[in-house]
């Protein structure tokens, strides 16, 4: 279990913070980029939950994804593959996708590009996808690198998709906000 006895340390007073195991990096490098964007996704996520109370099943399936990304942080914040750690699952990515096809059975084919709104919850639901994919570019950034667990990649990847999709379900009702091409908008 984690125990947390003092949150202000002074270690980071000097750009560089520590990982689980103990290393020191610098904040900016890509792992701590990644690791950051991924809690700015988490803490965006606790903002659309403010917007999914009166839907228990999304605000179920966000529940379990703050956890998820909770587990990738912690994945991230021990390089190498020694040990126990924990480590995020292809089982995660799983759920998501068959959350995904549960959600994308009760909408109506796209035909347009979607811009980001419809609904508050919609909005913070596609607010949270786009930091989602800033947590990807990273990841894959840092595997280039250096070994990162390739379910990462895969899990961020579903999990964009399925903030796409969830802002769909969430829009009020269900009314996608689509965008118009330059050469159909009126002046």
């Amino acid at each position: 279990m984690v125990k947390i006895d003092r949150v202000s340390t002074r270690g980071g007073d000097g750009g560089e913070t520590s990982l689980a195991n103990g290393a020191r990096v610098a904040k900016d490098s890509a792992r701590i980029e990644a690791i950051g964007a991924v809690d700015e996704a988490n803490a965006v996520i606790g903002i659309l939950r403010l917007h999914t109370r009166d839907a228990p099943a999304a605000d179920a399936m966000l529940g379990r994804i703050q956890n998820d990304l909770f587990d990738l942080g912690a994945d991230l914040a021990v390089p190498g593959a020694a040990g126990q750690r924990l480590r995020l699952a292809e089982a995660q990515c799983a759920r998501l996708e068959a959350e995904i096809a549960a959600l994308n059975a009760d909408l109506a084919p796209l035909s347009s590009f979607i811009l980001p709104g419809g609904s508050p919850a919609a909005a913070h639901a596609h607010l949270a996808r786009t930091i989602i994919r800033r947590a990807e570019r990273w990841v894959v950034r840092l595997a280039a690198q250096e070994a990162v667990n390739p379910v990462l990649v895969r899990y961020l990847n579903r999990l964009s998709d399925h903030l796409f999709v969830l802002s769909r379900a969430l829009s009020t009702p269900h009314q996608d906000v689509l965008w118009v091409p330059g050469a159909h908008r009126a002046p």
